[in-house]
């Protein structure tokens, strides 16, 4: 662990929790795991396929390097080759999500763990394919509409689990950030969604979208109470992952920053999953509709992020993005194509 991501769990307290240890039993689980080719999604993986669940969807952009992943998890775990599945999906695109919800519903009867853990971070701005900023679009417009697609299923397997005596207990978890404080004064600048937002800076744009996160697994946890779901948003900490690629490749300081400060300071990303891994498995003790810091901690969320007509707006200004957005139609069109 890093010396800044120990002083701030030291700090903060929160929850014991090993994740080779304190996982519980995941038999006959389905789970799906955005951006799971590296970083926090991978180092997830690695954990939740020891504790024999029936299928994990590795999803990811690229297939060269979601195999791989997989072909490395496999090398520490070797019962994971008969349980990872690769799942294509860029969440830029309606058209790929769409694909691959699709495969998801025609090849699993149940969803127990929806982890949307991938994210971009600090790019430069840009667009996705449907015309929204690009982290906003990613981070919380794509994994709104995959959560969308798949929210049948996720209701379909609390009813499967009260049929198997089971206690209902299926569970989303959006990976968001402290980062959601650097969002614009207003939280979010709904005029401009559609554009690439040049009059925000990075880390604003990037802020923006994951306030969003948090306030979606906020108002979808209100929408579907526990017993239908149970929805959780989580900071990770302070991580060396992959996600400042794009920051460091803009700027040479940042990126010589960024190696040094990661060597030094940040926790790895087997230690910065924790507390996904915490909220997707533990128990007890995880709260519908928190936002919690590394392991279990409440209280941090700025007051945007705790905003209900906020999240309101969001959610209404979200399902009209999205209206007739379905899988049915995607399919009659590709016939058709």
């Amino acid at each position: 662990m890093g010396l800044a991501s120990a002083l701030y769990n030291s700090v903060r307290g929160g929850v014991s929790f090993n994740p080779a240890t304190d996982i519980p039993p995941l038999n006959g689980k389905v789970i799906l795991v955005t951006g799971g080719n590296s970083g926090l999604g991978k180092s997830a993986i690695k954990y939740l396929v020891q504790k024999s669940p029936a299928c994990i969807w590795l999803a990811s952009r690229d297939a060269s390097r979601a195999q791989a992943a997989i072909d490395e998890i496999v090398s520490q775990v070797p019962s994971a080759s008969t349980v990872i599945k690769p799942l294509s999906l860029d969440l830029a695109s309606f058209a790929s999500i769409k694909s691959a919800a699709r495969q998801v519903l025609a090849e699993s009867d149940r969803l127990d763990i929806l982890m949307l853990n991938a994210g971009i971070m600090a790019t430069p701005a840009d667009t996705t394919k449907e015309g929204y900023e690009i982290q906003f679009g990613t981070n919380h417009v794509g994994h709104a509409l995959l959560t969308k697609l798949l929210l049948p299923l996720l209701l379909k397997t609390t009813t499967l689990q009260q049929q198997e005596q089971q206690k209902p207990d299926v569970r989303v978890v959006v990976v968001s950030s402290a980062a959601h404080r650097n969002a614009p004064a207003c939280g979010i600048v709904f005029d401009t969604l559609r554009t690439p937002q040049t009059e925000l800076w990075a880390w604003a744009r990037y802020g923006q979208s994951k306030l969003a996160n948090i306030l979606f697994a906020k108002e979808l946890a209100r929408r579907y109470p526990h017993p239908q779901l149970t929805v959780v948003a989580v900071h990770p900490g302070v991580v060396n992952s992959n996600l400042a690629g794009p920051l460091s490749e803009q700027y040479r300081a940042a990126r010589l920053a960024i190696g040094v400060a990661g060597r030094i300071f940040f926790s790895s990303t087997d230690v910065g999953a924790k507390n996904q891994l915490w909220a997707a498995t533990a128990l007890e003790g995880v709260q519908s509709g928190e936002y919690y810091h590394p392991v279990g901690v409440t209280g941090w969320a700025s007051d945007l992020a705790v905003d209900d007509g906020l999240a309101r707006k969001l959610w209404d200004w979200t399902e009209k993005e999205l209206d007739g957005e379905s899988i049915l139609k995607f399919w009659i069109l590709e016939e058709v194509g």
